[in-house]
Parts: C-alpha cells; sequence; structure tokens
C-alpha cells in the first residue's frame, strides 16, 4: 500500500453532518436498531427477533405494493400494475430467503429463549393478515388474535369490505367482455372467495388466445407467479418449524406444524391454477 488514505471529502463528499440530514436521519435507524429487546441472554434470540423484524419491514412493503397494484387494475391501467406485481414476488423471495437463516437456529438453540415467548406467535402477525385479506383468503375468525387492539381490526375489516386484488381482477375480465356470472361481480366481498365456472371459463378464453387477451394473460400470470412465491413461503415456514421444534404446539396455541400443513392447502386464485389442467 502507498499514498495518503482515501479522503472523501477530497473527493467532494459531505462528512460533516451538523444541521443536516444525515443517511441515519432520514432512515430513523437509532429507533429501529435500537428495537431489539431480548427477554433472555440466549445468544439466538437476537436472531429470532431481527428475523421477525426484517420479515414485517417486507410485509410492510408488500401490503404498500399490494395496494397500488389493486388500485391500478381497478382503473384499467395495467402496465404499472405488473411492474408492481413483479415487485411484490421478489418482496416475497426475499421472505423466503429469510427462512434459510433463521434455519441455522437448531432445536438446543431454541429451547434456550423459547418460553420467553409467552402465547406470542407469527399467526397473530397484523400486517401478515392484511396481506392475506388484500389478496382474497378472507377468514374473519382470524380477526380474533387481533381483538386486544380495536384499531387493528378496524383496518383489517376495511381491507375486508372492500375487493380483493382477486375481485379486481374478475371485475377486468366482465370489463374486457369476457362473461362473467354477475352474482361473483355482486357477490359479498367480506366473505371467502369460492371458485365459479363462469370466472374459470373467462381464464380460460384468455389463455387460449393469449394474443388478444395479452393483458388480461400476462396478469393473470403475474397474480400466478405472487401465489407461487407466497407457497414457496408457507412452505418453507413449515419446514423451519418441524426442523426447529418439530411437532410440539406453537407458543399461539395451534397444532404447530399441522395448522400450518393446513394451511398449505389454502389457494387465492382458485381458477388460475384449475384451468392449466384443460388446456
Amino acid at each position: 500500500m502507498s499514498g495518503d488514505p482515501e479522503d472523501p471529502a477530497r473527493d467532494g463528499a459531505v462528512t460533516g453532518f451538523a444541521g443536516r440530514m444525515s443517511y441515519g436521519d432520514y432512515l430513523s435507524l437509532d429507533p429501529i436498531l435500537s428495537a431489539q429487546h431480548p427477554l433472555t441472554a440466549a445468544h439466538d434470540e437476537m436472531l429470532f427477533i431481527i428475523q421477525h423484524q426484517t420479515s414485517e419491514l417486507w410485509m410492510k412493503l408488500a401490503i404498500h405494493e399490494i395496494t397500488a397494484a389493486m388500485r391500478a387494475v381497478a382503473r384499467d391501467d395495467l402496465e404499472p400494475a405488473f411492474k408492481i406485481l413483479s415487485r411484490v414476488s421478489r418482496i416475497f423471495e426475499q421472505l423466503n430467503n429469510a427462512w434459510d437463516v433463521l434455519r441455522t437456529m437448531t432445536p438446543a438453540d431454541y429451547t434456550t429463549f423459547r418460553t420467553a415467548l409467552g402465547q406470542s406467535s407469527g399467526f397473530q402477525s397484523y400486517q401478515y393478515r392484511a396481506i392475506e385479506y388484500l389478496v382474497g383468503n378472507r377468514n374473519a375468525a382470524m380477526l380474533k388474535p387481533h381483538e386486544h387492539r380495536p384499531d387493528l381490526v378496524a383496518r383489517l375489516e376495511a381491507i375486508r369490505a372492500a375487493p380483493s386484488l382477486y375481485d379486481e381482477a374478475i371485475r377486468l375480465l366482465a370489463r374486457s367482455g369476457l362473461p362473467v356470472d354477475p352474482a361473483v361481480l355482486d357477490r359479498d366481498v367480506t366473505q371467502p372467495y369460492a371458485p365459479d365456472e363462469s370466472v374459470k371459463a373467462a381464464w380460460t378464453a384468455v389463455y387460449r388466445d393469449t394474443g388478444t387477451h395479452w393483458k388480461l394473460y400476462e396478469l393473470a400470470e403475474k397474480l400466478v407467479d405472487f401465489e407461487d412465491y407466497f407457497r414457496r413461503w408457507r412452505f418453507n415456514h413449515v419446514t423451519t418449524v418441524e426442523r426447529v421444534i418439530g411437532f410440539k404446539r406453537g407458543t399461539g396455541g395451534t397444532s404447530g406444524v399441522d395448522y400450518l400443513k393446513r394451511m398449505l392447502g389454502v389457494v387465492l386464485f382458485p381458477e388460475l391454477w384449475a384451468l392449466r389442467t384443460e388446456l
């Protein structure tokens, strides 16, 4: 090595931040980096906290993006919706990668602090529930873990009272001239979506003539791409839990792995998967 040490100020970089907004100021790093409060002296509790906190940050972004995609589809502005939905899939790729880090924690590591979690559990995540409601999995029973927070219940109920992402996609099918049963278009959107033959026929027509319906076809594939990543996230959750705690009950009282495996059977956009058998 030779010469003087690199000084970014010589290259024009600002290095004095008295009275100026710094990187840490803009990102509010002080409250973010001081939000980790382990309840035990266990080494791996910090990993557990940060993994879940960062996942919640990614979910916050997913909610922001899915909401924007829904609005774009509702106003027939599909190109921005495609870009946004591609981003949502990449967000879930990041969420999937987080399980790889958590899986470095062994059962012996987890038992050193698991009892400190009390009844807290990931299935109580308000933001995860918001994502499920936004994309169409609307189970009213899942409001119960939030009843101690009327503000959160009100937010979730507001999401549940509005059309989901899939509802907006189906309404777009109808606006595009494809026949959809009026009962589907006028359904009570607070209730879980049930597969419908007219919707399946409409999506099938899109896939059989992609040249005529290219934008609808691209939207359909963006939805399938998202659900693909979403399913992987659920599957990785199951395998991580089984690897770390086996078949013990979850901290929140669920059956743990068995409960998570049942969630793997939930399909968000059923007709888009069913039509593939018939093409």
